[in-house]
C-alpha cells in the first residue's frame, strides 16, 4: 500500500533514529526482539507517527483508476501491508478507495507475520480459494517481491525507477497507470 498505492512518504532513517534502531536493522524485526514493555512504547510512537502520515496520504499516479478498474471488473483485491490494519483503512479512505476493500481483505502487521513472510498471501489464497499462480503481488520493495515469490504468486514491481532486485519481479512497470494501460491492453486483445 504505502509506496505502491500511495506516494511514499515514510522516512525510515528518521523512524529508526527516533526509535534508537540501528540503520541496518529492519524496524519491525528489531521491535519484535525487544522486551514487551520497551517494544510497546516504541510501537505506540510508531503508530502515532504512521497515523499522521496516513491522514495525509496521497494516491500514487494511476492507483485510484487501477483499483477502481480492477474492482469494477470483479477482480479480488487485497491489501497486505507492514503497517497496522487500522492505518491501512485510514489511508485507503484518504485516497478515495476505502470502499473497494472489505476489512477482512486488509491484512496488516498484526493479522499476519509481516512481509517478506508469505503468511499474508497464504491467508488470501485460503480465504479466496485461489491458486497462488493466478495471483499477482504488486509492490514497490524487495519485501513485496520476496513475499510473492515465497507464496508462489507472480510479482509486479511499481514506483521504482529501476529494478534494484532483478530476478524477483515477473514484471516491472513505472507506476499504476502503466499497470492499468497494460491490463486494459491485454483485455482488449484477448
Amino acid at each position: 500500500m504505502d509506496g505502491t498505492l500511495t506516494v511514499a512518504v515514510h522516512d525510515f532513517q528518521r523512524i529508526k533514529h527516533e526509535l534508537a534502531i540501528p540503520q541496518e536493522d529492519d524496524i519491525l524485526t528489531h521491535l519484535a526482539a525487544l522486551p514487551a514493555e520497551v517494544a510497546a512504547e516504541k510501537h505506540d510512537w510508531l503508530l502515532a507517527h504512521e497515523r499522521a502520515l496516513a491522514e495525509h496520504a496521497q494516491a500514487a499516479p494511476g492507483a485510484v483508476a487501477l483499483v477502481r478498474a480492477l474492482h469494477g471488473a470483479g477482480c479480488r483485491l487485497g491489501i497486505l501491508t507492514r503497517n497496522a490494519r487500522e492505518l491501512a483503512e485510514l489511508t485507503l479512505h484518504a485516497i478515495g478507495i476505502g470502499d473497494m476493500f472489505a476489512t477482512d481483505d486488509i491484512i496488516g502487521r498484526d493479522e499476519a507475520q509481516p512481509k517478506p513472510s508469505p503468511a499474508g498471501l497464504q491467508y488470501f489464497v485460503e480465504r479466496w480459494q485461489a491458486a497462488p499462480a493466478g495471483m499477482v503481488m504488486v509492490g514497490d520493495h524487495r519485501f513485496d517481491l520476496e513475499c510473492g515469490r515465497a507464496a508462489g504468486t507472480r510479482t509486479l514491481l511499481v514506483n521504482t525507477p529501476d529494478n534494484p532486485w532483478p530476478g524477483l519481479a515477473c514484471w516491472h512497470l513505472a507506476d499504476c497507470g502503466e499497470v492499468l494501460a497494460a491490463w486494459e491492453g491485454k483485455r482488449v486483445s484477448a
